[in-house]
């Protein structure tokens, strides 16, 4: 052996050679590092299955309800812009609330408490210059009892809310296009409900079955980026259906079921049944009064629906068609029992069975900014057609665009608009034009006040979300209202509002 050279055994037994000006490390050296790096790998592998087994435990609440969408917690407070859901972090301003909402999750509760504040006022037009603020606090609480007691295949979706303040709409005389979407029918108590319901779904979601209190409106006509906007004759289900006994939407629910088959992976039928309360809070002014009276009539909604995407972009769509039929008795604007008006004649007025209405509605991304069903620039639009001779408002039909701040360097930000346009039926228009005859005063539709002869009205609408902190947004709006409660008594009103919303 050369004079200074030393030899290494190996753990085979081999034997080898090293010069001492290279000071080549040993093989131990070797191991050692091999082990190190063995470690290191282990553990970024660890924390990657650990945020990964924490996405899954935690689907983005705004989509539980129904699988449709919850608007308790608007969708641009979270990050909805990847593949994956977001984490619980990300999904609360506090966090993960010191480690109790990764426990929650991993035993399958779900719990959400959101705040909502709406501030807005008219700078022009209208019967008077106002303002007001109105809010809602939410608070959500979903649990999946297959992780929670080992009862598979059920989930239970509960929401109760409280509601404050006044909408300004109301104040400078526009009643069919409220200009904040939070306010009405929370009844001013200190919990109101909106859903308290089961799920159950077979055959990896091709079926699935809601049984309950819900609002019917967030399952049918129904869109998640409806409540990007303020204006609430589109924010959570399009008007003038959900104004309708048989077909309430947010925050009124009725007794029902719905059952969902997907035939295909991008296709589905969805079919409900559901009680028709006849007084004007379902549920009663809180929501709990489930055995109200005059229980008995049932709407019937019906959707089919197509969930394509195009190209190698993969360019997703929204298309639903759909049809609701109620058979409750409804009581006819203009006539009376033997056909003329009822305010001439002083007749009784006429009831008829059954109401009427139907649904087109499409939404198309049109250019792709990154992965992810919202991430680009989305163009919606869609028509609703309501029974006229029992409703005031016949039609409503709309068209917008929403998009991300991506092209800036915002990604979470979010920004749209839209137009509106209402038509009021015949039928409606016959009874005001009798009083006007007659020098009655005008009777009130499902809406409000009627402060003239009515024909048509137009709402146009921008935005632009903010996205402020972690689970928080802060929303300038600006709305310009034509024809104020669809006339022209009222002079167009200029609206411009703010909204902040944050999930804590």
């Amino acid at each position: 052996m050369h004079k200074g050279a030393w030899a290494l055994r190996g753990r085979n037994g081999w034997r080898r050679r090293v010069s001492p000006r290279h000071r080549w490390p040993s093989f131990d050296y070797y191991m050692s590092q091999q082990r190190k790096a063995d470690a290191e790998q282990a553990r970024l592998k660890a924390e990657a299955q650990e945020r990964e087994r924490e996405r899954l435990q935690a689907p983005v609440l705004a989509d539980t309800l129904g699988a449709v969408h919850s608007a308790t917690t608007p969708d641009k407070v979270l990050d909805k812009r990847s593949e994956l859901p977001p984490s619980l972090k990300s999904q609360h301003f506090f966090g993960n609330w010191g480690g109790a909402q990764p426990w929650l999750a991993y035993h399958g509760v779900q719990l959400m408490v959101s705040v909502n504040e709406e501030f807005a006022g008219n700078i022009t037009g209208g019967r008077q210059r106002a303002s007001t603020i109105t809010g809602q606090v939410g608070l959500e609480l979903h649990i999946d009892w297959s992780k929670l007691a080992g009862i598979h295949h059920l989930k239970t979706h509960t929401i109760v809310v409280n509601g404050h303040g006044q909408n300004v709409s109301g104040l400078f005389g526009d009643t069919y296009a409220a200009t904040q979407e939070i306010y009405g029918a929370r009844g001013n108590v200190i919990a109101h409900l909106v859903a308290m319901y089961a799920e159950t779904s077979w055959f990896h979601d091709r079926l699935n079955i809601n049984a309950g209190w819900m609002p019917v409106g967030s399952f049918f006509a129904a869109s998640p980026l409806f409540c990007d906007f303020m204006n609430v004759a589109i924010c959570g289900n399009p008007a003038p259906n959900k104004y309708t006994n048989g077909n309430r939407d947010w925050p009124s629910g009725n007794l029902g079921a719905v059952a969902r088959v997907m035939p295909t992976s991008d296709t589905y039928i969805m079919g409900g049944l559901f009680a028709v309360s006849p007084h004007a809070y379902t549920g009663g002014i809180s929501g709990w009064s489930w055995a109200q009276d005059g229980l008995g009539k049932f709407s019937t909604p019906v959707e089919i629906g197509w969930i394509p995407s195009f190209g190698k972009h993969h360019l997703v769509g929204h298309y639903k068609i759909g049809y609701s039929y109620d058979n409750s008795r409804q009581v006819n604007l203009f006539k009376d029992i033997y056909g003329g008006s009822w305010q001439a004649s002083g007749q009784p007025r006429r009831y008829q069975a059954g109401m009427n209405s139907a649904w087109l509605i499409m939404d198309q991304m049109l250019w792709r900014h990154g992965p992810g069903d919202t991430n680009g620039l989305i163009l919606m639009a869609g028509a609703m057609y309501t029974d006229g001779q029992t409703v005031a408002m016949h039609d409503h039909t709309w068209a917008g665009l929403v998009d991300s701040g991506k092209l800036w360097g915002r990604p979470l930000d979010t920004m749209g608009i839209m137009w509106q346009h209402f038509d009021i039926s015949s039928t409606a228009v016959r009874q005001q034009e009798a009083s006007l005859a007659l020098g009655q005063p005008f009777q009130p539709t499902r809406w409000g006040a009627v402060p003239g002869v009515q024909s048509h009205e137009n709402v146009y609408e921008f935005f632009y979300s903010i996205h402020v902190a972690r689970a928080m947004a802060f929303q300038p709006d600006f709305q310009y209202i034509q024809r104020p409660s669809a006339t022209t008594v009222y002079h167009d009103a200029a609206v411009l509002g703010a909204q902040l919303s944050v999930s804590l």
